[in-house]
């Protein structure tokens, strides 16, 4: 077993309340034999108190500094902010989420710390993101709560209630993405009464959803059949994932053009540059924006909205392969667990992801020859 300390800031990326790791998981570390480093305060946003970290074993330090100061491994939720990139050297591995493929400057400053930084979203096993899925779970349940809310007329909507009432048709919900995100966007979307279509490119994947989503309409994902429906949608979902890399953009300007004034686009995607030539990055404090006549909710952190339950989901899925890497060492960890390679983004100032390396046209390298 290899002793590691094992670090824990509190995140400061804007209305981000996630925290990542819970005192149960530090608690675990510690008997495996690892020192584990947490910043006072950074439970807080979850409901987690100082003393229960303390109560867990963990050393309880002043600021971010001193985590970044002591620690090997940096366990986090979001990317790191500028501040923090500055405090990351070659004798750090990064773990979180990181999405780089929607931004270059990121990605450079990011290498240029020579840091190992594994992203959670690249992780993939048997064809599935499970660092991923429990937050594109939360952030599809929330997307069709959010929409259904900002139809309001004092949010800026047109006025729509989703699930209508008798003698009034329900709201038109689109759902682009037949994923883990989208499938909780349509069953919420469903559950309140909506009319809901879910555009989807994977037959196999339609078949599935025409099985599981009674209630729900299939359509193939093409320019063509999303333009026809876009102006007698009230609510259109963003849910398009390409593992890693950056968000294709379905939408394009002259299409929200077609769209019925108040409209509402949730972009769940924006994490990965959004799926719509309109979206931009948004926040909890100020989540909205118009354009074309549509309102556009673009909030690139969701879960954190709903912090406990979403740091515990988190945990869940993370803290196996933080013990992992804890325990053997990021080398050894890769080859008991081959599917973490494709985690790792960046290593020794060299970009090692190849989405992101084409999203970017920067030289990729393989981490295989570079982990030591």
């Amino acid at each position: 077993m290899v002793d590691m300390t094992v670090g824990i800031p509190t995140e400061i990326k804007a209305q981000e309340n996630r925290v990542s790791m819970i005192p149960s998981y530090v608690s675990d570390l510690v008997k495996r034999g690892h020192r584990v480093v947490v910043q006072s305060g950074a439970g807080e946003g979850s409901a987690y108190a100082n003393d229960q970290y303390v109560a867990a074993g963990a050393d309880l330090v002043p600021d971010a500094k001193l985590v970044f100061q002591e620690a090997e491994l940096i366990v986090k939720v979001k990317e790191p902010q500028d501040c923090e990139i500055e405090m990351l050297n070659e004798q750090h591995t990064l773990f979180t989420y990181l999405h780089l493929a929607a931004t270059k400057p990121l990605t450079e400053k990011l290498v240029a710390t020579g840091c190992t930084a594994i992203a959670y979203e690249t992780i993939s096993v048997n064809g599935h993101l499970p660092l991923l899925e429990p937050m594109s779970e939360i952030a599809g349940r929330m997307s069709s709560i959010v929409g259904s809310y900002h139809l309001a007329n004092h949010r800026g909507g047109r006025g729509i209630l989703l699930g209508g009432v008798p003698g009034v048709a329900p709201g038109r919900v689109v759902v682009i993405g037949g994923g883990t995100a989208g499938v909780n966007a349509a069953r919420v979307a469903a559950g309140i009464g909506a009319d809901v279509t879910i555009l989807e490119v994977d037959f196999e994947r339609m078949r599935f959803l025409d099985i599981t989503m009674a209630g729900t309409n299939t359509l193939f994902s093409n320019e063509a059949n999303l333009a026809e429906l876009l102006p007698r949608v009230d609510l259109v979902i963003g849910a398009v994932l390409v593992p890693g890399a950056a968000a294709p953009k379905l939408i394009t300007r002259e299409m929200l053009r077609q769209m019925q004034p108040g409209s509402v686009f949730v972009d769940i995607a924006v994490d990965q540059g959004g799926c719509a030539e309109t979206t931009r990055p948004t926040t909890h404090d100020d989540p909205t924006f118009e354009e074309e006549g549509v309102l556009h909710y673009c909030v690139a952190n969701m879960p954190g909205a709903y912090a406990r339950t979403a740091t515990q989901a988190l945990n869940n899925v993370t803290h196996p392969w933080t013990a992992m890497i804890a325990d053997q060492g990021l080398k050894m960890a890769c080859e008991t667990r081959p599917t973490l390679t494709a985690g790792i983004n960046c290593i020794s100032g060299r970009l090692t992801c190849d989405p992101v390396a084409k999203a970017h046209g920067m030289e990729l390298h393989y981490p295989e020859s570079l982990l030591s």
